[in-house]
C-alpha cells in the first residue's frame, strides 16, 4: 500500500530557528527559501535536492514518491 504524500511540512530556519508551516509544490522542488523573521535564505544541504528535505519535517513530494528526477539546480545555478 502506498502512503499518501504529505504537502505540509514545517521549516525551521538554522540561524534563528524561527519554524513556520509551509505547502510544498507536488511537482517541484524549492532551491530557496527566505526566513521571514530573519531574513536568512536557506538553501539545500550537499546532497539534498531542495530546502524542504534539509529543513523540513517532511521530504518534498518527489522524494516522497522516489521520482525526484532533475531535482537539482543547473550546474552553475545561484538557485
Amino acid at each position: 500500500m502506498v502512503s499518501a504524500v504529505k504537502l505540509q511540512s514545517i521549516i525551521t530556519c538554522p540561524k534563528c530557528a524561527h519554524a513556520k508551516e509551509e505547502t510544498m509544490p507536488l511537482d517541484a522542488c524549492l532551491w530557496r527559501y527566505e526566513c521571514e523573521h530573519c531574513h536568512m535564505v536557506l538553501r539545500p544541504k550537499a546532497g539534498d535536492c531542495c530546502v524542504f528535505c534539509s529543513y523540513g519535517t517532511e521530504r518534498c513530494p518527489p522524494m516522497q514518491q522516489e521520482s525526484c528526477l532533475g531535482c537539482s539546480p543547473p550546474a552553475g545555478s545561484l538557485y
